[in-house]
């Protein structure tokens, strides 16, 4: 076992440092980072030519990665051109707000499509089927935008003008100290997020489940006795819950980076929403 998991480090070791190295050599050829001073008129030729020096652009590309890589495992991310504050500190103030919101609405999505996707499961081909089914292609297909902008129209500015209680939209929730304000604010991002999500989700639970219950074990267990709903909690479910588990793994990444397109129109200052204004 010891050495299968030497193996998998290694291997992932590896491979996050081969994703690194196009990260890094992508960034480089897609433009001059100085590109933006060269109509800068308060900046001479000898000016540019000195900033690339100090920030090591010109020396070879293989030096800059290995200064880049030594740097970054220090946490030291450097300045941002536009801010000039520490990239570190951006990402530290940043990055707790997304995770409160995509956790948030992870676990709300998690809990949903396990119930959604069982219940279709276990009544294929019915009414309830059919309808959780649909919906869930119809959010499938959905963009975040529109989902996103909808729930806004509707319960931030209609419910405003019509003198109903209102979600917030765009405040400044850095200032934001009272939790439930906090709440409130955070509604609308996590109904669209999970209204996309709990429709994939929803399907592939759908799916493990019935792969699962035409297994022989599982005719074995009903053989023997065992009640549907033991046959269905106790066997059937935590051997179709490997998969779901499994894509719950790689959407990790998706969590800390954050929703790009949610983030911006909801104006919710995460991870999302700094890489639209930096990028």
């Amino acid at each position: 076992m010891w050495t299968y998991l030497s193996r998998r480090l290694i291997q992932g070791i590896f491979t996050l440092l081969i994703i690194t190295i196009l990260v890094f050599i992508l960034t480089r050829l897609s433009a001059d980072p100085l590109a933006q001073y060269a109509t800068n008129p308060n900046m001479t030729a000898a000016d540019r030519q000195a900033l690339r020096e100090r920030l090591g652009l010109n020396q070879p590309l293989p030096v800059q990665y290995l200064k880049w890589l030594g740097l970054a495992l220090q946490g030291e991310l450097g300045k941002s051109f536009f801010s000039k504050q520490p990239v570190s500190l951006m990402i530290s103030q940043r990055l707790p707000l997304t995770l409160i919101l995509m956790v948030t609405a992870q676990i709300i999505t998690v809990l949903l499509a396990l119930g959604l996707g069982i219940i279709s499961a276990v009544r294929q081909y019915s009414i309830t089927d059919n309808i959780v089914t649909s919906l869930s292609f119809i959010g499938f297909s959905m963009p975040i935008f529109f989902i996103a902008l909808g729930l806004m129209l509707i319960f931030a500015v209609q419910f405003k003008l019509w003198g109903l209680p209102y979600l917030p939209t765009g405040a400044d929730i850095w200032s934001t100290k009272d939790p439930l304000q906090l709440i409130r604010h955070l509604v609308l991002p996590v109904v669209s997020l999970v209204l996309i999500q709990t429709a994939g989700y929803a399907r592939y639970v759908r799916t493990s489940i019935l792969e699962v219950l035409g297994l022989d074990y599982i005719r074995t267990a009903r053989a023997k006795g065992l009640t549907e709903r033991s046959t269905l909690y106790k066997h059937a479910l935590r051997n179709a819950a490997l998969p779901f588990i499994t894509i719950l793994g790689l959407d990790i990444p998706y969590l800390l980076s954050g929703a790009l397109v949610t983030e911006s129109i909801y104006a919710w200052p995460g991870m999302g929403r700094l890489f639209w204004e930096y990028a």
